[in-house]
């Protein structure tokens, strides 16, 4: 489902604040996979993903997603074939929009715009049931705007939101870091059931380790801008923290009180 091939990708190439984000990177995924990812800060985590939507062209390399090579694509152009939840609840949804608009774009992502009318009756009954499975009251909201709800209600909106086509791949960019634990915890409850569901291949970035060791059936850790460990099968079910720190210690060359924190 996705093939990356010997990816790079440096920042300010030739000045003092070069930065080397990804240095050949090689990756890829069969349908299905659900691929946890951690890493320390800088670690080239967020780029990757900024590399397979197109937010940033590659310097060197290639990125096939469902044998469609689209290293060379525009971001609105990959659109149709990815689902993706970033960090800030308030990215994902448009704010002065109600609930029902909000889905009715998501539905009609990559498809041709007419001159009917917004969202019909029929559209209106699907995202009432969509909504319910939330469990968030939503599903009796349809006409409120987004921008009234919390930021959990957000984050939740737009994972079913980037689900809700199916899409070819699901990027998760830390998508419940801004949230409360107990509001994570539903969410990432969520976003197991949709995946599993709707067998979507996907890839989340996440801090947490015990999140990174129980989601997915791989794992991924990334350092200074490369794929150091890629654990899968029964290997990541008899993961430990412990073995998670051991591995990261070892990588970053004792670089290590810093990036405990941020792998927390």
């Amino acid at each position: 489902m996705l093939e990356i091939k010997n990816v790079y990708k440096t920042f300010n190439p030739g000045t003092i604040n070069e930065k080397k984000a990804l240095n050949g990177i090689d990756l890829s995924l069969e349908n299905g996979d659900f691929v946890t990812v951690i890493g320390g800060n800088g670690a080239g985590k967020s780029t990757l993903l900024n590399m397979i939507t197109g937010v940033y062209p590659v310097d060197k390399g290639s990125i096939i997603i469902d044998g469609k090579d689209v290293t060379r694509l525009p971001e609105h152009k990959r659109a149709k074939y990815l689902g993706r939840v970033f960090q800030d609840p308030m990215t994902g949804t448009a704010a002065d929009m109600e609930i029902a608009e909000n889905l009715a774009i998501a539905a009609r992502r990559g498809k041709n715009r007419t001159l009917k009318i917004g969202v019909t009756r029929k559209e209106k009954e699907n995202f009432k049931e969509l909504l319910k499975r939330l469990d968030l009251g939503l599903e009796e909201r349809l006409t409120s705007k987004v921008g009234l709800l919390s930021g959990g209600q957000r984050q939740a909106l737009t994972l079913l939101m980037a689900t809700l086509q199916n899409p070819k791949l699901l990027l998760l960019d830390e998508h419940t870091a801004a949230l409360d634990p107990s509001t994570a915890a539903k969410v990432l409850n969520l976003t197991e059931e949709l995946v599993l569901d709707g067998k979507i291949t996907t890839i989340m970035i996440t801090h947490n380790m015990k999140d990174a060791i129980r989601l997915g059936n791989r794992l991924i850790m990334m350092n200074d801008g490369k794929i150091i460990y890629d654990i899968k099968g029964e290997e990541k079910k008899s993961l430990k923290v412990s073995d998670l720190l051991e591995l990261f210690s070892k990588a970053s060359n004792g670089e290590f009180a810093n990036d405990r924190m941020l792998l927390s």
